[in-house]
């Protein structure tokens, strides 16, 4: 990325993220061609998503903007991002209040997310994780985690999967293969949802796992091993 203020650079990061397709530098060359040069915080204020629009879309020829797969939500949201209202998100769900030992027989999920409370986020790129406790018959948000610090790290995969490392499961559309290596390093099981969906969605169809609940679901409900080799004798594992 070319020399900019750190918080510009940020922006532009997160604005890049939600953007399929689109890296840094392409966004970079769009906002040069759309606000002039050099960057700063009123250009970056001055962008529509008109504007915008149209500057992606003439990446593939088509001026208007309508053909370039990028979907009218995602733009809306890299333009209020690169318009610094990273924290800004309306339609975020509301932490509820916890503390430890509150739900009884419960586990911590992370969820992938870029907008809402959707798991609509890749491991490696997604703005934020939800952060939910569950039971068998109840849910709670109970943390917001911003990934904006991770690209100044050194080991971006590294430090998002520390970022959740108290958590037990991981929702994402996607995750590569050494960034699932971490996380599963550091006790999370990750699992895929390609679709976007609504994390309560899958947090209720996930709560029937604790029926009949596998060894690793075991041991994160802090079950003894006898009892989680009892249940694989049983089960025929």
């Amino acid at each position: 990325m070319e020399a900019l203020p750190r918080e510009l650079a940020l922006r532009i990061a997160l604005a890049s993220r939600i953007l399929p397709g689109i890296d840094i530098p392409r966004l970079l060359g769009i906002l040069h061609e759309r606000v002039g040069s050099p960057l700063d915080d009123e250009k970056l204020k001055a962008i529509t998503v008109t504007n915008l629009k149209t500057g992606l879309g003439s990446l593939d020829g088509e001026e208007d903007g309508e053909d370039i797969g990028i979907g009218l939500a995602n733009i809306k949201l890299a333009v209020r991002y690169l318009w610094g209202d990273e924290a800004e998100d309306e339609d975020l769900p509301e932490i509820l209040p916890y503390k430890e030992g509150d739900m009884q027989d419960s586990i911590r999920v992370a969820i992938g997310s870029n907008s809402g409370a959707l798991i609509n986020g890749h491991f490696g790129s997604c703005i934020r994780f939800l952060v939910y406790q569950l039971t068998q018959d109840d849910y709670r948000l109970i943390d917001i985690r911003s990934t904006i610090e991770a690209d100044s790290s050194d080991d971006r995969n590294l430090f998002r999967a520390n970022l959740i490392k108290d958590c037990h499961v991981l929702f994402v559309q996607s995750i590569g293969g050494p960034a699932a290596a971490k996380v599963i390093r550091a006790d999370i099981y990750p699992i895929k949802i390609p679709d976007v969906a609504e994390a309560t969605e899958h947090l209720q169809e996930f709560q029937k796992v604790f029926l009949a609940p596998p060894p690793w679901f075991a041991k994160a409900l802090g079950r003894s091993a006898e009892e989680r080799v009892r249940f694989t004798h049983d089960e025929g594992c």
